[in-house]
């Protein structure tokens, strides 16, 4: 790696480092003023758009890692909340995430992290209805959540402090193969060779990034720095975005974990609902 590449990988763990502690330990120590028995209760009792308006807020408040949704899923489903909704926060959890957020518009602008976050709520909020329109609902397992969910856990700032590291320790690896590559790609591939062969609005790059995204599972704590070194590079926005969200929302180790609550028919309108919302958001960034 030569000495620029090296200086970039530094830059940006060290940025990346400043903001994601900064972000999760604030994250962590205020949730526990969060009403999250209130906002089940509007959940599963008021109109569905203001309970898919509430999943959306969930969805942003809880952990971001793809797998920890997964029981929280089976709880709601149990509480009897409605189907549809349950399905929106599914899909809006792994990609809307504060800390992603704020890295990505520190790091790729605000601009594109206010657009990235409506484009996958609203997409969110249309898939989760379609299915229940389809009824989808008769493919959920009859699943039992043991032992109670720790949401809402207040915490002081010791245990605050403690969690963050835990975090920290679980998702750092991800931001340094993240911030390796990106390093790599500012100091080793061409930037003639990416604005050639993925600049340019051309359309099948954002289906293709969609799919490929899936098997990669490259984390958006990952993904944030490589794409801002593509940026750089001169590929397109779109298929960026379209390998984001398709990648975080519905990596391998999601999917195996809902094959235990859903059947194949769901998992199969899971992963291709996931490629249909990378698809079309990354469409819609080729417009902004």
């Amino acid at each position: 790696m030569s000495i620029a590449a090296l200086q970039d990988f530094l830059y940006i763990m060290f940025e990346l480092t400043l903001l994601f502690f900064s972000i999760s330990f604030i994250i962590n120590f205020l949730e526990g003023y969060i009403p999250y028995a209130k906002m089940t209760y509007f959940l599963t009792k008021h109109h569905p758009l203001l309970g898919a308006g509430i999943a959306i807020a969930f969805a942003f408040i809880t952990p971001f890692c793809s797998c920890s949704t997964i029981p929280v899923v089976v709880s709601l489903l149990n509480q009897q909340v409605r189907f549809g909704i349950v399905m929106v926060f599914l899909f809006a959890s792994p990609v809307l995430d504060p800390t992603i957020l704020t890295l990505m518009a520190t790091i790729l602008g605000v601009k594109v992290a206010l657009a990235y976050t409506i484009i996958t709520a609203i997409m969110s909020i249309l898939i989760g209805f379609a299915l229940e329109k389809f009824r989808f609902e008769h493919q959920v397992k009859q699943v039992i959540v043991k032992g109670e969910m720790r949401l809402g856990k207040k915490r002081n700032i010791k245990e605050a402090l403690q969690e963050t590291f835990q975090l920290m320790k679980n998702v750092y690896p991800y931001l340094l193969v993240g911030a390796g590559i990106g390093a790599i790609i500012h100091g080793v591939v061409p930037s003639k060779w990416i604005s050639t062969y993925m600049g340019g609005d051309k359309w099948w790059l954002v289906p293709l990034a969609a799919i490929i995204g899936i098997p990669l599972y490259i984390r958006l704590s990952t993904m944030i720095p490589i794409s801002q070194m593509l940026l750089a590079k001169g590929m397109a926005l779109g298929p960026i975005m379209a390998l984001m969200i398709s990648s975080a929302g519905a990596s391998l180790p999601e999917i195996t974990l809902l094959h235990s609550i859903f059947n194949k028919k769901l998992i199969a309108a899971f992963i291709g609902s996931v490629i249909t919302m990378a698809t079309l958001s990354g469409w819609l960034f080729y417009v902004i």
